[in-house]
């Protein structure tokens, strides 16, 4: 099984220039979650939530730190995760272009 998630949207303190640091902006995260479904299945309205608690609770510096507590948050909160997709956004950050890191994980390896 794989959820997608697509396009949260919310706001979030995450940047290293000033004013980042002080004004909530646009972050959009996009995810696949791989799963073998047995009897356990993952929600994803859990999933959107915890992606967005932590993201607000953390106020990352930077987007690959951002990235790397995501992962590790998912898998530990959500334990049958085989495979991970992360993608975060920044829309409004650069006047003529989105900018967003992304990262595939793989935990079975």
């Amino acid at each position: 099984m794989i959820i997608h998630i697509e396009d949260l949207k919310f706001q979030a303190i995450i940047g290293i220039l000033d004013f980042e640091r002080t004004i909530p902006q646009d972050i959009i995260v996009n995810l696949m979650i791989d799963y073998t479904y047995k009897n356990d299945f993952i929600n994803y309205a859990d999933v959107s939530a915890s992606v967005k608690s932590t993201m607000q609770e953390k106020k990352f510096l930077l987007l690959e730190d951002a990235l790397s507590v995501l992962s590790s948050t998912l898998k530990k909160d959500f334990f049958i995760i085989e495979k991970l997709y992360l993608k975060i956004t920044k829309p409004s950050i650069m006047p003529d272009c989105k900018v967003s890191l992304s990262e595939n994980y793989n935990f079975n390896s």
